[in-house]
């Protein structure tokens, strides 16, 4: 199965569109650096020429949850900012758990950006002994036949998966039988998953595999 679709609902229970689910977190990366040099106030215009999204895209887009926009005046760039965090889900602390800690998810645990947005990891999980008991960042490395325990005690929000890709189906389901409703899937296979599970597919191999066709077909 491949990756779920993902419907957010504001008050008005519109359903919201992959493509604008996508582009959510390029505003609020956008906003932050605007913040971070003082800006106060922006356009849709101006905007949409430091992203390359059409102003009118970027006003259909954030018309589905309310505009937030001033006509004359445009948009307020901290008020925004912390409204696209709010839809994003970033204003409330989700914590993840890595299974596998090998130099991927050791890679993801050592990536300070998580805290800064709201993501807390808060365990790690693999099967090789070497691995076990050490730390990376202060979090440590449990053993994997520690999960149902671990989960006990601690909520996890998301599960990433950066496991071979035999091992991330079993795991997966176990993960779900936990209780865990949401994988960040680095696993170089489709997970087939209830349909109330959700599912972020980052396979890095298709990834570079798109780059490359499109570089051969620019020069072919």
């Amino acid at each position: 199965m491949g990756e779920k679709k993902v419907d957010m609902k504001p008050v008005n229970e519109k359903v919201i569109s992959p493509a604008v689910i996508k582009r959510l977190p390029r505003y609020y990366r956008y906003l932050g650096d605007l913040l971070k040099n003082d800006v106060v106030r922006i356009s849709s215009k101006e905007l949409s020429r430091k992203m390359n999204v059409t102003a009118s895209q970027i006003r259909q887009d954030l018309n589905n949850f309310g505009g937030f926009g001033q006509q004359g005046y445009g948009y307020n760039v901290e008020f925004l900012y912390n409204e696209m965090g709010r839809i994003l889900g970033l204003d409330k602390t989700n914590n993840i758990i890595i299974l596998g800690a090998g130099n991927l998810g050791q890679a993801l645990a050592n990536n300070q950006e998580f805290d800064n947005n709201g993501f807390k990891i808060i365990g790690l999980f693999d099967v090789n002994p070497r691995l076990i008991g050490m730390t990376v960042r202060g979090v440590e490395v449990y053993d994997i036949d520690a999960l149902g325990e671990f989960l006990a005690k601690h909520k996890a929000v998301i599960a990433a998966l950066t496991l071979p890709r035999s091992k991330a189906p079993k795991i997966a389901k176990e993960l779900v039988d936990l209780g865990v409703k949401a994988f960040w899937n680095f696993a170089p296979i489709d997970l087939n998953l209830p349909e109330d599970v959700l599912v972020e597919n980052v396979h890095l191999s298709e990834s570079i595999m798109t780059l490359s066709y499109r570089i051969h077909s620019i020069n072919s």
